[in-house]
């Protein structure tokens, strides 16, 4: 970034004197001052130099200062643009500040410490105008990056809601094959809790109904519960049994799976009349 120090000047005029003048102002200033007595010239300057601040007579010939300045504009916009002019013409001042967007116009004779205020003025209105186009161009890229990593969540989460889909229809499918079974089934996890069922066990076992996600202890009656008792003493154990007037037999099986998966299975096998 260009520091106020460090700025660049260039003050055009047809006339030297102004233009040595203007060096004097500003010889104590670590300021860089370019200077050119036409428009033209200063038009060829600042395609090779990057001035900050145009310091630009009103009257000039071939080239007045609403033409040079309406240039400057179109080649670097982000310039501050200052006008001095002799002539107190209240039209010509205000068709300079719309065609040049100009920042100040300053009278002649000038005041040399107003001068020098109004160019550092000047140096810190374009130093903030920078910042602005950085702020803007940074939030800018961070809006698109973020805009990117919500398309990619949203990317994520369709596919995650796509895979739970696709996982409740094998859920549902598990289950219409389990409701179709000719036997019982009860699944029951290290804690107790009943955590599978079919429609075939719901028939069979009546009072003795485990609802899925409730603790068994608390549901079950014989004789699923002394089954249950001597099923924690045994990985595999089978008894013949009755529920009510349905006999048959009951067998059950102590999970213990290598990707971690605990509990019992049991499974009520009517006998057939």
């Amino acid at each position: 970034m260009i520091t106020e120090t460090g700025a660049k000047i260039l003050c055009v005029d047809d006339e030297s004197s102004v233009l040595n003048a203007i060096k004097r102002i500003f010889m104590d200033e670590e300021y860089i001052i370019l200077t050119a007595q036409s428009g033209k010239e200063g038009i060829d300057i600042l395609k090779v130099e990057d001035p900050q601040i145009i310091i630009s007579d009103y009257r000039m010939p071939e080239m007045n200062g609403i033409d040079f300045l309406r240039q400057v504009r179109e080649i670097k916009p982000e310039t501050v643009r200052i006008v001095l002019s002799g002539y107190a013409d209240t039209a010509s001042i205000v068709e300079a500040i719309n065609e040049g967007q100009i920042y100040k116009f300053i009278p002649k004779p000038w005041n040399d410490d107003e001068l020098k205020v109004t160019v550092a003025n000047a140096v810190e209105r374009y130093h903030l105008y920078k910042q602005n186009l950085e702020l803007t161009k940074e939030l800018q890229t961070k809006n698109t990056e973020l805009k990117k990593l919500n398309t990619e969540l949203q990317k994520l989460l369709d596919e995650k809601i796509m895979h739970l889909n696709f996982r409740d229809e094998i859920l549902i499918k598990h289950q219409n094959i389990l409701d179709a079974l000719p036997v019982g089934i009860l699944g029951i996890d290290p804690n107790n809790i009943a955590v599978l069922t079919n429609k075939k066990w719901s028939e069979i076992a009546g009072d003795t109904l485990c609802m899925l996600g409730e603790n068994i202890e608390r549901q079950i009656k014989e004789p699923l519960k002394s089954f249950i008792e001597e099923m924690k003493t045994k990985k595999i154990f089978s008894k013949k049994t009755s529920f009510g007037e349905i006999k048959g037999k009951l067998s059950g099986r102590q999970m213990d799976s290598e990707e971690g998966q605990q509990g019992t299975i049991i499974v009520f096998s009517p006998e057939e009349d």
